[in-house]
């Protein structure tokens, strides 16, 4: 074996090809995508000498199995997990040099949801939109990794610096989202107001690549009528007719027919991709500026 390319042993309950996303085209209705926890992607790529954009894999929960068909660079990181190569232990969030036909494993998820995957040269599947980004709700891009499936890689580049190791943020254990209220808080009774930024939620197991749901007290609304849909965009605070919150993640809709309460600044979001079920969530409002 010879080529460079990854053969999917285990793909894991959720594995996708993610990049930076594809933003610029939600005129067309395409969301941005890309790496939930960005800081984690653009970690894993430095640590194997790869530029930013370079195209990393993203699992979910309980990792996956990939067999190089050439010696490659790999490097694990976000959510804290157990890393094998042929079964012997390895670094996680460190950089290691995994042999042709050898056996990594990246096991569940220790803290944490989401980790990625680097590999030297990065994964060079078809790009769409000029992102190599898997976008769960338009379905662009590769389709989530399936057993058996081959990533091409790219050519290990020397031109980009390489970290030996960095530290990372552990997955949160309270989500902390700092909130700039609208467009349609007005929408909502003062009471719903005080509440959302008040009383602590919890994220929902329903939770996904589109969007963090909640648990906790439902939002009443002031007004009942139809709102035409609207633009949304990345960390809107939507709230549908249950009266629950979502957080509109990197694969939400562009679009939507249901009021916005507010907007998580964005530095917030990557912890949102780490926050397991269960974990509390405080909205915290800050001024508009």
């Amino acid at each position: 074996m010879t080529d460079r390319a990854l053969s999917v042993v285990r793909a894991g309950a959720l594995t996708t090809v993610q990049d930076l996303g594809r933003p610029g085209h939600a005129h067309l209705g395409v969301p941005r995508s890309g790496a939930l926890d960005g800081p984690a992607a653009a970690l894993v790529n430095r640590l194997v000498g790869n530029a930013p954009e370079a195209a990393v894999l993203e699992t979910t929960l309980n990792g996956c199995t990939v067999r190089p068909r050439s010696a490659v660079t790999v490097a694990v990181g976000g959510a804290p997990c157990r890393v094998t190569v042929d079964g012997r232990p390895v670094a996680w969030g460190a950089s290691v040099r995994v042999p042709d036909g050898a056996l990594l494993d990246v096991g569940a998820a220790l803290s944490g949801v989401r980790s990625y995957v680097g590999v030297s040269g990065g994964i060079t599947v078809e790009p769409v939109l000029g992102s190599r980004s898997t976008d769960l709700l338009s379905g662009l891009g590769p389709p989530p990794l399936t057993d058996g499936a081959v990533l091409p890689l790219g050519q290990p580049t020397p031109l980009h610096a390489r970290v030996d190791v960095a530290p990372q943020p552990a997955p949160p254990a309270e989500l902390v989202l700092h909130v700039t209220p609208g467009p349609r808080d007005d929408w909502f009774t003062p009471g719903a107001v005080r509440a959302f930024t008040s009383r602590v939620y919890s994220v929902s197991p329903a939770s996904n690549r589109i969007g963090l749901r909640t648990e906790g007290p439902a939002l009443e609304r002031a007004l009942t009528r139809e709102l035409p849909s609207e633009g949304v965009v990345l960390g809107a605070v939507q709230v549908p007719p249950d009266g629950r919150p979502v957080v509109f993640l990197a694969d939400h809709p562009t679009t939507g027919g249901y009021p916005v309460i507010a907007v998580v600044r964005a530095a917030d979001l990557p912890a949102a991709a780490q926050a397991v079920p269960g974990t509390p969530v405080r909205f915290v409002a800050v001024r508009r500026r």
